[in-house]
């Protein structure tokens, strides 16, 4: 398939968003030397969520749609290695490959269409509704991210910031990552806040 490439794989219980930066301890050995061939090479893999099972000793279920990353800094203390890493685009899996010596899959790339225009001002929209969800979230003294975050200037990857940054659970951030095109993830993350706000408030007792 034109586009195509074979991709060293990592299954997380966590999704990562193109451009969010995503810290890793590596420590299972299959990984270590899935992080090392890494290292020699281009330094990337691929991320997709767990569904089912867990992220250690394999036998889990694992989403087809994920983000590549990039390694852009490593410790490596020899039994285990602390890695920044960064999402660097949307893929697909085509097709998983054999896990030995760790998983792999035959992925493609997968881009949005350039946002329509307009889309700027239906972010500034959304950044209330998402600032207002981190506001309830830390009231309940829950959730890490500040109501001082700064958004990009491109809405498209604002978007994808507030995605990452809301205080939403795994499946939530999965499907937003699987959307087709901005407009739909817009539309989805407003009623996710809302779905949010609804649940924060109810905890806070403001009805």
């Amino acid at each position: 398939m034109r586009g195509a490439e074979v991709l060293p794989m990592f299954p997380l219980g966590t999704v990562l968003f193109p451009s969010m930066v995503l810290p890793l301890r590596i420590f299972e050995p299959r990984y270590l030397d899935m992080t090392r061939a890494c290292l020699s090479g281009d330094r990337r893999f691929g991320v997709v969520l767990i569904t089912r099972g867990s992220e250690v000793g394999g036998g889990d279920a694992r989403s087809n749609i994920g983000c590549s990353a990039s390694i852009v800094q490593v410790q490596d203390d020899d039994t285990q290695m602390f890695l920044a890493t960064v999402g660097t685009g949307r893929i697909r899996v085509i097709e998983w490959l054999a896990d030995d010596p760790y998983p792999r899959a035959k992925v493609e790339r997968w881009c949005d269409p350039a946002a329509p225009p307009g889309f700027d001002e239906t972010v500034a929209e959304l950044d209330v509704a998402f600032r207002n969800v981190l506001a309830l979230a830390g009231e309940l003294g829950e959730w890490s991210v500040p109501l001082s975050i700064e958004l990009d200037e491109d809405p498209a990857l604002a978007l994808y910031q507030m995605c990452a940054a809301s205080p939403i659970g795994p499946f939530d951030r999965h499907r937003l990552l699987s959307t087709e095109g901005v407009e739909t993830r817009a539309e989805l993350l407003d009623e996710v806040l809302a779905d949010a706000a609804v649940m924060l408030r109810a905890r806070l007792g403001h009805g």
